[in-house]
């Protein structure tokens, strides 16, 4: 045997420590792992949406594209509508997100009487312009969002919302 005794006291603190020791990397566990995966998780495909508007019906006057997609949130799934205002300049195809960037809330397309070649948000009298531009002097701070778009099939397909590249 060691001629190193181990005390009543040093027993029970090394005890002790091991126990505290595993709690607190049992409660550390979920917050590093809350943390870390959703780094590790892989991206899924199919990033765009396909909507049942033909390519070849749209014109340079912005038309409202209706699309839907499932949410997942935790164990929740449900299915989300979105909206999208869609034209065409020249052979490109551009899709605006219709969220105003002043409160967030929806424009039209040729909504205001006095201006109908711009796009209107009721709550606040915003303008934008044919490509999302805002207008001087009126409430928004910022241009409308773009949504990336595809064609597959003569349909539209409608990607992931990014900054207005347009202006």
């Amino acid at each position: 045997m060691s001629n190193n005794r181990v005390s009543r006291r040093q027993f029970l603190n090394y005890t002790l420590m091991g126990v505290g020791g595993f709690m607190a990397a049992g409660m550390m566990m979920p917050m590093v792992r809350f943390a870390v995966d959703p780094v590790l998780q892989k991206a899924e495909g199919g990033d765009f949406i396909p909507t049942s508007k033909k390519v070849a019906e749209l014109t340079e006057v912005p038309e409202r594209v209706d699309f839907s997609f499932e949410q997942v949130d935790a164990w929740y799934t449900s299915e989300v509508t979105s909206t999208a205002w869609v034209y065409k300049s020249g052979d490109k195809i551009i899709a605006l997100s219709p969220v105003c960037k002043h409160l967030g809330c929806t424009v039209n397309w040729a909504g205001d009487k006095g201006h109908p070649d711009q796009f209107f948000c009721p709550c606040h009298a915003g303008r934008y312009e044919k490509n999302g531009q805002n207008i001087k002097g009126t409430p928004p701070l910022g241009p409308l969002d773009e949504f990336e778009v595809r064609e597959k099939d003569g349909l539209l397909e409608i990607g992931k919302i990014r900054p207005n590249t347009l202006v």
